[in-house]
């Protein structure tokens, strides 16, 4: 079997290695809208409509599913994309929101979403967890932390004021869902400025257990993985060596 990734970037590498790590699928097409990102400071309409050019790429490769790996184009891109695809498509929230479920069994615990602006203000993570009953969660817009990562600081000065500008007023939660999936990247660190206590969710977990909740199964042998990118693939290349 062959599943797709996407994301607007180098993020959904964070994805594609739990994929790797997790085989399900055979081979893995990852295609990362480089010439684009990020996502999350665009229009609805404007998403939608790179989502829809994603399906087109796809297309090429007879994906047997696809996995919307951004978090702005699960929010926002999601239903358009499974009306024109005629195979199925996963997004990354709704993964996410299950994977805290069954790790957070407290209703009242201190939830923290960190995402994208446009992520954040679908409200599409704080309205599922309403739904689940969590009534004490904070959402806030983290998204200078993606060009950061994209530059591949995952550490040092600049990315522990980036953090400091972000969570200086925000008491330690209970878990953290990482809404962006730049994020896990620098996971080890937003851990450590809140002393390790938060529990951590992030995409790429998440999707293995939803995938197995629908019935895939791990296989013994590792997939292959191919990058694309809608400009400078050589550059993704390496990201992905690095992070892979």
């Amino acid at each position: 079997m062959k599943v797709g990734v996407f994301d607007s970037g180098a993020g959904g590498l964070t994805v594609a290695k739990s994929l790797l790590q997790n085989p399900i699928f055979d081979e893995i097409i990852y295609y990362g809208d480089t010439a684009r990102v990020p996502y999350g400071t665009k229009d609805s309409n404007t998403i939608i409509r790179y989502s829809l050019e994603a399906i087109e790429f796809f297309n090429n490769f007879d994906v047997d599913a696809l996995i919307t790996a951004c978090n702005t184009v699960s929010a926002y891109g999601l239903a358009s994309m499974r009306d024109k695809a005629k195979y199925p498509v996963y997004g990354v929230i709704k993964p996410g929101v299950l994977a805290l479920k069954r790790k957070i069994k407290d209703k009242n615990a201190k939830i923290l979403i960190i995402a994208t602006r446009a992520t954040i203000n679908s409200k599409r993570y704080q309205n599922e967890l309403q739904e689940l009953g969590y009534n004490n969660i904070e959402a806030i817009q983290t998204g200078m932390l993606v060009p950061i990562v994209e530059e591949g600081i995952l550490s040092g000065a600049v990315l522990d004021e980036m953090l400091k500008y972000y969570f200086k007023d925000i008491k330690t939660p209970d878990a953290i869902i990482l809404g962006c999936t730049h994020f896990p990247l620098i996971a080890s660190e937003i851990a450590k400025y809140f002393n390790n206590k938060p529990l951590l969710i992030h995409s790429g977990e998440a999707i293995i257990e939803y995938l197995q909740d629908k019935n895939y199964t791990l296989k013994d042998k590792k997939p292959t993985i191919n990058i694309y990118a809608s400009d400078n693939v050589s550059s993704l290349r390496e990201i992905a060596k690095k992070w892979l």
